[in-house]
């Protein structure tokens, strides 16, 4: 049977690592140990959260995303900057100001995800109206791409209620090409789509997408790239060009309930925050929440404007977002002949599959045989989830060893308790040799 690839955006720096096990304690699918005075990544359980690289204290932890300099590689460069990126400058009031900037630093064309995050709207409000089965559980977003990771490695069983619409950045770039052909009688080849990100799961996403064949985006920048240089920009006046068209509704996609405010749907619920979107998942999966519609989940404290990859604190974004929306109108993506986007091309290509990175085995009989061999383990371990062993709690350690990438010496505690009857031992043997 062929091997999956991974492609992770998330990459550690060995050099910086110091072996802290800091985290290893806060990564949700248990993806890192520490073992040789460093850390390692297990690509099969990484979603690219980026939670390691929020709590690393050394910045061993990194997020891959394409230098501004590769927009050069096209003869059209479109902006595609996501709403967080508003919420990032000191005294901004008008956003086609620092739309005019993107054109300022190199970009041909801009076209706003939060246009896009207005179609995707629409859409998943239809599919919550019109929903004939309900099974027991809530519609889930599919947005934000580390939470339909999540899903995937932890939650296989809830796929089926994740949503079959594409992401407002996949909305938006494919928008974005439409328009740009049609207007400069382009060839699509020689257009460049590029997604200023606040996270390096929407580089995993753009690079090996899970419900599109092929990606309508060509590059993938992190917001701190470009951050400078559109500060420097925004300080220059200058008469610019009116580029913004998005609505409050689209803008407000940034921040936590955003997108459920956008959807209109009143039965729902949103959760920010990846430990707090896996207990929610965990009531959805056991039937607790059989009375919600619809569940936006995002990995980040604050929602996009939370992610690793931006500049301004949450906090001061979410102020600054609010503000700018307040002055926009309540407006929903153009219906009828003006609409850029039909309901055929804002469907999915593909069902969202499972991830068995945290399987067992293959064969049930195994598996079950490996889950009864990790219980015997676990029960002779302190139960402390220390994590100096290099594991991220005492039944990761049991999986560990089972599966025999650890020893039970590598606990500590089970080390210290050895070293203990051996020194014991030895005295016992001092004592009859003396006699």
């Amino acid at each position: 049977m062929e091997q999956p690839t991974y492609y992770h955006s998330v990459m550690l720096e060995r050099e910086k690592c110091k072996g802290c096990t800091t985290c290893l304690k806060h990564c949700p699918t248990e993806a890192i140990r520490v073992y040789g005075g460093s850390a390692h990544i297990i690509k099969e359980r990484c979603i690219d959260c980026g939670a390691c690289i929020q709590r690393c204290p050394y910045h061993a932890k990194v997020a891959v995303t394409d230098p501004l300099s590769k927009i050069l590689d096209y003869k059209i460069k479109v902006a595609l900057p996501a709403p967080t990126l508003y919420g990032q400058f000191k005294g901004l009031k008008d956003i086609g100001r620092l739309l005019d900037a993107l054109i300022a630093i190199g970009f041909d064309d801009v076209y706003e995800v939060a246009r896009g995050a207005e179609y995707v709207s629409r859409e998943i409000a239809g599919r919550v109206a019109h929903r004939k089965v309900h099974n027991g559980m809530p519609l889930i977003s599919s947005a934000c791409p580390a939470i339909v990771r999540l899903i995937q490695v932890r939650f296989p069983e809830l796929l089926d209620n994740v949503v079959d619409v594409i992401s407002p950045m996949e909305a938006a770039a494919l928008a974005a090409r439409k328009r740009v052909c049609r207007n400069m009688s382009a060839d699509p080849a020689d257009v460049g789509i590029f997604f200023l990100t606040p996270c390096p799961a929407k580089m995993t996403e753009v690079r090996a997408p899970q419900a599109i064949k092929t990606s309508n985006v060509d590059g993938v920048i992190s917001i701190m790239e470009v951050y400078g240089k559109l500060n420097a920009e925004l300080k220059r006046a200058r008469h610019f060009e009116n580029l913004q068209h998005a609505g409050a509704y689209g803008v407000g996609w940034a921040q936590t309930g955003g997108e459920m405010l956008a959807v209109g749907v009143e039965n729902s619920l949103a959760v920010d925050g990846i430990e707090n979107v896996i207990q929610v998942l965990e009531s959805i999966e056991n039937g607790d929440l059989a009375d919600l519609d619809y569940f936006e989940g995002l990995a980040c404290v604050g929602g996009c404007l939370g992610g690793p990859l931006t500049f301004e604190n949450t906090y001061v974004a979410k102020n600054r977002l609010r503000k700018l929306t307040e002055r926009l109108p309540k407006i929903s993506a153009p219906e009828g002949e003006e609409r850029e986007l039909s309901p055929e091309e804002m469907h999915t290509q593909m069902l969202f599959q499972p991830n068995p990175a945290m399987k067992l085995d293959d064969d049930f009989a195994v598996a079950l045989r490996k889950m009864e061999q990790i219980e015997r383990v676990l029960a002779d371990l302190p139960g402390l989830d220390c994590g100096s062993c290099g594991s991220p709690s005492c039944r990761a350690l049991a999986e560990d060893v089972v599966l025999g990438h650890a020893v039970e010496l590598d606990c500590i505690f089970k080390l210290k308790q050895k070293i203990q009857q051996m020194s014991k031992q030895m005295v016992d043997i001092a004592e009859m040799t003396r006699k």
